[in-house]
C-alpha cells in the first residue's frame, strides 16, 4: 500500500470529516467471531482497523492480520503494546511515544531499539504521542507502563501534553481512557485538547454507545477507536461507525 494513510487522516481533518476506527486486540477476540467482525466493519464503512494489545501474542498478530487482509481492503495499522507486536503484514503502525509518562523506555528507550527493523520495513510509521487519562479503573497499559494516567479533570494538563508533543513533532495525538474503562474521556478535555493543537486527535477508551461518539467528534475528535465493547457486541459496529460518519463540520463563513 502506498504511504498514504496520514495525507488520508490529514486531509479528513482539514475537511473536517470524522474517521471511525475498530481495535482488534488478537489475544481476546475469539477468532470464530472475527468474520462476523470483518464483515459488519465492510458494510458499516468502518475506515481502519487497529490491531494489537498489552500483551498479545506474535503468531495471533500475524494470524489476525492475514485473515482481515484476505476478507477486504480495510488498511490496518498496528498500535503495539510493546517493541515485539511488529509485523510486515500490517499497512501502517502507530510509532508511539508515551507522553502522559515519565517511563523513559517508552518515551525513547523502545523507539530506539524498534527504529531500525521499521525504517527498513514496508510499513507506514505514524508519529504519534500517546496520552493515557483516567478512566476510573486500573488498566493493563498503565500497570505494564508503570505510568500515572492524566487526571480525568485536568484539562490543563492534557492541553499542555499535546502541545508539547506536537511541537517535538509527533504527527498525531491519541488520548485513550484505556480497554474497559468506567469513565470516557470528557468532551471539555476534548475540546480543549483540539483546539490548542493543529494535528489529528485520536479519541479511545469507555465509548460505549453511538451518543458518546457522536459527542466526541462534536467536540473535536478526529478519529474514533472502538474495542472492548465491540468485542462483547459486535453489531455494535454498525451504529458507532454511523454516528461518527454522521457529524456535518459547520461551514465557516467569510
Amino acid at each position: 500500500m502506498a504511504r498514504s494513510i496520514y495525507s488520508d487522516l490529514l486531509s479528513a481533518k482539514q475537511k473536517g470529516n470524522k474517521k471511525f476506527v475498530v481495535l482488534i486486540d488478537p489475544d481476546k477476540i475469539r477468532m470464530n467471531n472475527i468474520d462476523q467482525i470483518i464483515n459488519i466493519a465492510i458494510n458499516s464503512k468502518v475506515d481502519y482497523f487497529f490491531i494489537g494489545g498489552s500483551l498479545v501474542v506474535n503468531n495471533m498478530l500475524d494470524h489476525c492480520l492475514e485473515k482481515i487482509k484476505s476478507a477486504c481492503n480495510i488498511p490496518m495499522i498496528l498500535f503495539p503494546g510493546s517493541s515485539m507486536q511488529l509485523s510486515y503484514r500490517a499497512d501502517a503502525i502507530l510509532f508511539m511515544s508515551l507522553i502522559s509518562g515519565r517511563n523513559a523506555e517508552l518515551l525513547i528507550g523502545k523507539q530506539v531499539q524498534t527504529a531500525p527493523y521499521i525504517k527498513m520495513s514496508p510499513l507506514e510509521y505514524l508519529a504519534t504521542g500517546y496520552m493515557l487519562v483516567d478512566g476510573g479503573v486500573p488498566t493493563t497499559v498503565s500497570y505494564i507502563s508503570n505510568t500515572h494516567p492524566i487526571p480525568n479533570n485536568k484539562v490543563d494538563v492534557a492541553m499542555a501534553t499535546a502541545m508539547a508533543g506536537e511541537m517535538l513533532g509527533l504527527k498525531l495525538i491519541f488520548m485513550d481512557a484505556g480497554s474497559g474503562a468506567k469513565i470516557p474521556i470528557s468532551t471539555d478535555m476534548i475540546n480543549g485538547v483540539s483546539n490548542a493543537i493543529d494535528i489529528p486527535l485520536i479519541i479511545g477508551g469507555g465509548i460505549q454507545d453511538p451518543q458518546i461518539a457522536y459527542d466526541n467528534v462534536k467536540a473535536g475528535a478526529d478519529i474514533i477507536v472502538v474495542g472492548n465493547a465491540i468485542e462483547k457486541d459486535p453489531s455494535l459496529i454498525v451504529d458507532l461507525s454511523a454516528a461518527v460518519h454522521s457529524y456535518v463540520p459547520k461551514v465557516t463563513e467569510v
